[in-house]
């Protein structure tokens, strides 16, 4: 008779939120970013934003989005720029300045996908800050996806934070050697080679170290590997997580067939 292997349910964060199942979180944000993507023009976009935003809230990570959405800054004022000036066969144009001609219409097109981009990043982003990282790859790996697919999601998500450590940790170093990081901003931009450059050769040397220490622990041995940890679930997230799975295939396949009209 063969024994099964041990296991041991790992204590589940605290909160409402936080303490779901990685699946469920996963899946309440795919659900919540094709909804913005394909839930009307407007309405859903909005919706989904205002879900997600009371959702950080109930998490306590309110703060902490705000930084994610503070760093998409660049990319919105530049969606909403070039849209402003530059939209295409506009019939409502407020002025024009040379080759530019500022629409009310290209505003709100910039508008309507900044909202878009800001609901499904947001929902991604919520996820991401209530969920550990080695919760979500055991609950992955246990749930049947191959270690090489856990791997690669794990370094695509360390890999902002790793590198940000690590800048922060170049950038002190050269100033103890006398770079001025603080001066006027083109001595900023002078910097910057020598910021970057031990940033990029410390990134390929930590892959070449992670992958030298995967195969001392016989990463590549075939077959699947036996996982111990359970991350708490419950039959009402099954349900939950089955229901957004055939109301994202409902609602695309409506889209796609032209038979869900495309509201405002």
């Amino acid at each position: 008779m063969t024994q099964r292997p041990p296991s041991f349910v790992v204590r589940a964060p605290t909160g409402t939120y936080r303490s779901l199942n990685p699946a469920t979180k996963l899946a309440t944000a795919a659900a919540e970013v094709v909804a913005a993507f394909f839930l009307g023009l407007w309405t859903g976009p909005v919706v989904v934003l205002v879900l997600v935003v009371l959702t950080a809230f109930v998490a306590g990570v309110a703060r902490r989005l705000g930084v994610v959405a503070a760093v998409t800054i660049p990319i919105v004022a530049s969606i909403m720029l070039i849209n402003s000036l530059l939209y295409p066969g506009a019939t409502d144009v407020i002025a024009r300045i040379g080759p530019l001609a500022p629409s009310i219409s290209g505003f709100l097109f910039g508008l309507q996908i900044t909202i878009r981009l800001l609901a499904a990043s947001l929902a991604l982003g919520v996820a991401y800050l209530t969920t550990r990282t080695g919760d979500l790859l055991a609950d992955l790996e246990r749930r049947g996806f191959g270690r090489r697919a856990s791997f690669i999601i794990g370094s695509a998500i360390e890999t902002v934070p790793r590198t940000v450590t690590r800048a922060a940790e170049i950038v002190d170093a050269q100033r103890a050697r006398g770079l001025d990081t603080e001066g006027r901003w083109w001595r900023r931009v002078r910097g910057i080679v020598p910021l970057a450059a031990p940033v990029v050769f410390g990134a390929l040397t930590e892959v070449e170290e992670r992958t030298m220490a995967l195969e001392a622990r016989a990463f590549s041995t075939p077959g699947p590997r036996t996982v111990i940890r359970t991350l708490p679930d419950s039959g009402r997230q099954r349900a939950v997580r089955w229901a957004l799975l055939l109301g994202l295939v409902l609602l695309v396949g409506l889209r796609l067939t032209g038979h869900l009209a495309v509201v405002p």
